[in-house]
């Protein structure tokens, strides 16, 4: 759609020549098909560009007040500023003569059409500058296919490790007291029903993450060191499920180096524990969020999008208030060197998850 105040437009009132030569009558189609040269009278107001797309084939010309201002060397698209050429012809009562010929064939006018001009915005001193955001949408079926296989990696996950599933998804075993040494969380991390539940949980966020950079621009940094394609949504999911899988499993070592610098060996297993214990007890909500996406993302947009940075903040934010309240009861966090060493271990890595995850547009 043309904005209101742009002038400079083209009509569809072309004309042809009456068999004498002598007079430009309008143009009809199923009439007048032996014509190659099709005519309109333009009014050009030179304060701003007059700017026309159209398809041309090889040799179509186009001629302003009988003078030659285009001509095709191949078939294509092309965009022509009409007003260039105005300078240098004179109007007729205030108006110039735009011709259209092609020496063996009619042209096909209605492939002429006026490029939307872009009006610029003056901001008075002082304001800030608007920050114009596209937002995409993207085919769902991705999304849905990740769903489905989400459902079914839990699905296996209830029935061959009951036990560990039960350890992890009670609510009584969440917010209760019981012991991190029991069910899932007295195996090894590298067990394979670990390994399974952590990844279930990449996914989960994985996918979360995915919708929200989708539907409002790429994680700069991401995209700077790991350059991933926009309308890839596949690879853009399966890239932050190994990330998060990565640091998930990497958070073990990296707590095992810090408390050594501590001194705070001690802390590192119930620290990780309830690490696990909270981040997938959480995460099994995460797909809930999901299904509020594929519903009502195309209807609001903005309230989906505040929801879902909301949902991963609350499991990022919940699990480190957790972890807090666990290594209390080992040690007093009001402790200035304890304290300092879970700012360095938990504060500052949620700091800059939440900044690359929720913070960054």
């Amino acid at each position: 759609m043309l904005p209101l105040e742009q002038k400079n437009t083209l009509t569809g009132d072309w004309l042809v020549k009456k068999e004498d030569g002598s007079q430009l009558v309008p143009f009809i189609a199923g009439l007048h098909t032996d014509h190659h040269a099709l005519h309109q009278w333009l009014s050009v107001t030179q304060a701003q560009p007059f700017e026309v797309g159209f398809a041309a084939p090889s040799g179509l010309c186009l001629f302003l007040n009988n003078q030659l201002i285009f001509k095709a060397d191949s078939a294509a698209n092309y965009t022509l500023d009409l007003n260039r050429f105005t300078q240098k012809a004179e109007p007729v009562e205030g108006k110039y003569l735009l011709s259209v010929w092609h020496p063996t064939q009619q042209p096909n006018v209605g492939s002429f059409r006026n490029q939307p001009r872009e009006t610029a915005t003056v901001r008075e001193p002082g304001e800030r500058p608007v920050a114009v955001q596209v937002r995409e949408y993207v085919n769902q079926n991705t999304f849905i296919i990740f769903m489905l296989l989400i459902g079914l990696l839990y699905g296996a996950l209830r029935v061959n490790y009951p036990a560990d599933f039960s350890s992890l998804f009670r609510v009584n075993s969440f917010i209760g007291k019981n012991s991190l040494d029991e069910g899932l969380l007295a195996k090894p991390i590298g067990a394979l029903s670990s390994i399974l539940f952590v990844l279930a949980f990449s996914l989960s966020l994985a996918l979360l993450i995915a919708a929200i950079h989708t539907n409002v621009q790429q994680i700069k940094l991401f995209n700077r060191l790991f350059p991933v394609s926009e309308a890839d949504i596949t690879t853009k999911i399966l890239f932050y499920t190994l990330l998060i899988f990565v640091v998930i499993l990497l958070k073990y070592l990296f707590l095992k180096v810090m408390a050594f610098i501590y001194g705070l060996e001690q802390l590192v297993q119930v620290q990780y524990r309830e690490f696990i214990r909270s981040i997938l007890f959480l995460g099994i909500f995460l797909p809930l969020v999901m299904l509020l996406y594929l519903s009502l993302n195309a209807m609001l947009p903005e309230m989906v999008l505040l929801v879902s940075s909301l949902a991963v903040s609350f499991v990022l934010v919940i699990t480190l208030l957790r972890v807090f309240t666990t290594v209390n009861k080992k040690a007093s966090v009001l402790n200035l060197h304890l304290f300092s060493y879970l700012c360095a271990t938990e504060v500052i890595p949620l700091a800059i998850m939440l900044k690359l995850i929720v913070f960054n547009f």
